[in-house]
């Protein structure tokens, strides 16, 4: 298996944990990543303010994979959901893919349009297979109580991304089971961890992180597991200042999903990049 491997913003710049983990899995599952070089912002964050400048900025980024010959591989949420829906659209809109080809030409540049975008919970899912990856598992984390946390980006809009039920998402469920722990639901499952508006409106932002957070503690989950980096980012950065503000103790660990798969399948705290989990993990391993 090989693919494209896009980072984003987010990943590279404040969750590094989560690609060197992604890395140290896909070793396990031989997947070669193929990194794509001169890659820009995927041109979520400019949809927006711009629809055409957003566009252009993921057309430019998919020609960059179509060059690879390969399907384009990212860990970000938000990324996955931009450029599939611009893929999606350039493929049905004629006129907008002529305008955004023509641009592009002015850099020796073109969009074709026949690769696919897939997050990587999807390749894991999909690619891999359940099967392939319980047979990589060496160390059953038995002992381990954890939650998932979903987001909003993997699951919605669901008639572009097609990738789970975003009403009763089960996709990550799946994954989180296959490494032995013991899985635990919770009322708050689909709720969003309130990142999105912090800029906008950050109290808002922290009461909804505590509402997610009260419901996980009250199943008394030993780690909540995510798939964005956004998301880990604000539980695992902001849920400090939440404890602050409201005089509560939570201190529960956040882990990408790779680096709970990786624990499973033998791999080393560090190898896993634990050690830059802003939530200590040691308790987690302590259970290990």
């Amino acid at each position: 298996m090989k693919y494209v491997y896009f980072p984003g913003c987010v990943t590279p710049q404040k969750e590094n944990a989560y690609e060197l983990s992604m890395r140290k899995v896909a070793e396990k599952f031989g997947i070669q990543l193929l990194d794509l070089e001169g890659a820009n912002c995927c041109g979520f964050f400019m949809e927006p303010i711009d629809h055409l400048s957003a566009t252009l900025l993921a057309a430019r980024n998919l020609s960059l994979a179509e060059e690879k010959k390969c399907d384009l591989l990212t860990l970000c949420p938000a990324c996955f959901g931009h450029l599939t829906k611009v893929k999606k659209e350039l493929t049905e809109d004629q006129e907008l893919r002529k305008t955004v080809n023509e641009a592009l030409a002015e850099i020796n540049k073109k969009f074709e349009g026949f690769l696919e975008v897939k997050h990587f919970i999807k390749v894991l899912l999909v690619d891999v297979g359940i099967t392939k990856i319980k047979r990589t598992i060496t160390k059953p984390l038995t002992r381990l109580k954890v939650v998932p946390h979903y987001g909003c980006h993997i699951l919605k809009p669901s008639d572009e991304l097609k990738l789970d039920n975003p009403e009763n998402p089960t996709l990550l469920d799946s994954l989180i089971k296959a490494t032995g722990v013991t899985f635990l639901d919770y009322m708050e499952k689909r709720l969003c961890c309130g990142a999105p508006i912090i800029g906008v409106n950050e109290k808002l932002s922290l009461r909804i992180m505590r509402e997610k957070l009260r419901s996980v503690q009250k199943v008394k989950a030993d780690a909540i597991i995510t798939v964005c980096p956004f998301c880990h980012l604000h539980f695992d950065l902001n849920q400090f200042t939440v404890q602050e503000e409201y005089s509560e103790e939570y201190n529960i660990p956040i882990l990408h999903y790779t680096q709970l798969l990786g624990l499973a399948q033998g791999l080393s705290p560090e190898e896993l990049g634990l050690y830059e989990n802003r939530v200590p993990t040691d308790v987690i391993l302590e259970i290990l």
